[in-house]
């Protein structure tokens, strides 16, 4: 009886075109999870503000990191994680990837391993810290779409992973030789950002996020469940497992969008910082995201690394992501066969 697993990561559009990034915005922008305002206003906003104008400025970021053979390099890399995990499960798992939004999808990753007749499925969202816009709204849709089926599949899901030793260790393992021949004097951890509100909302006390320096010193009560508070937990720990300095590591939040609060600091302002305090070889690493895409390869690698230039600094080194790297493949396993003997097995 074969085990299935699933792997969920958020999507990519299906060419580096206007066009194409026009109908992923539309899906991804129109999840009330991700823009959490009223439906209308919801609308208004996507149709008259943000899709009139940043499809064209978007499709031309994906140009930049766009692989002329496989693509898309969330996608492949996905791909590339799904084969190996496989090889390493063996034949008694069938391991899908599915996107939250654009193809290959989740309702069609999950329709093919019940295709194959698994008996269980585990499934792992693919992002280290649990966001209510990424996390949550990918195990939503995947509820959504398992309870509609007249036989509703057993499901477990992987929980976050931000301080897991498999994780860790192999984000560690692949940042460690880049760093040495990067020279690096300062290493920033750079996270996606989220909204303030999306932190208060997660908030069960209603009195603890945000109120004060040190909301985020651990993801426990109050925080358990807080993006902000998990991404520095697993910047704390990578950091130790480098043998960082603690004068040789900051953290900060990338990618914001809109004239809302995000949560502080920032990247682009972080860097400059960095900068003006002497700092000429910098690395960052992306440790909310397990492979490279837009937001690593185009926003940071090159977008960033060329400010940093033109801000007095020498050199800002990307350290790649985990992508399909052995350890990673081992640290996946892994993950899934600890879930896999919470779930019933047919007799």
């Amino acid at each position: 009886m074969a085990t299935g697993l699933l792997l969920i990561n958020l999507g990519t559009p299906d060419a580096p075109t206007p066009a194409a990034v026009r109908r992923y915005l539309r899906e991804f922008l129109g999840d009330p999870r991700v823009l959490d305002m009223n439906a209308v206003g919801r609308k208004l906003l996507l149709e008259l503000v943000i899709l009139p104008t940043r499809p064209r400025k978007s499709a031309h970021a994906y140009q930049q990191i766009w692989d002329a053979r496989r693509g898309s390099p969330l996608l492949f890399h996905g791909q590339d994680l799904a084969a190996g995990v496989a090889a390493r499960l063996g034949d008694d798992w069938r391991v899908e990837l599915g996107m939250r939004y654009g193809s290959p999808s989740l309702g069609a990753a999950l329709d093919r391993l019940i295709a194959a007749e698994v008996t269980r499925i585990v499934a792992l969202p693919l992002y280290p810290q649990y966001a209510s816009s990424s996390t949550g709204s990918s195990l939503e849709h995947l509820y959504r779409l398992a309870a509609a089926r007249t036989n509703v599949p057993p499901l477990v899901v992987v929980p976050p992973f931000y301080a897991d030793d498999g994780f860790l260790g192999a984000f560690a393992a692949v940042a460690r030789p880049q760093l040495a021949a990067a020279e690096a004097e300062h290493v920033l951890f750079s996270f996606h950002g989220l909204p303030e509100h999306h932190m208060r909302a997660g908030d069960p006390s209603g009195q603890h996020c945000l109120a004060s320096p040190s909301c985020c010193d651990a993801p426990v009560g109050p925080a358990r469940d807080c993006y902000r508070a998990q991404c520095y937990a697993t910047a704390r720990a990578l950091a130790a497992r480098l043998g960082l300095a603690a004068e040789g590591w900051s953290v900060a939040f990338q990618s914001r969008l809109g004239r809302v609060p995000w949560i502080k600091p920032y990247t682009d302002e972080a860097l400059p910082a960095l900068a003006r305090q002497g700092v000429r070889k910098i690395a960052v690493m992306c440790p909310a995201f397990v492979a490279d895409c837009l937001e690593t390869l185009e926003e940071i690698g090159m977008r960033a690394a060329t400010q940093w230039q033109a801000d007095g600094g020498e050199r800002l080194t990307l350290v790649s992501s985990l992508n399909a790297e052995p350890g990673w493949l081992d640290a996946v396993a892994e993950l899934a066969r600890r879930a896999a003997p919470r779930l019933p097995v047919a007799t």
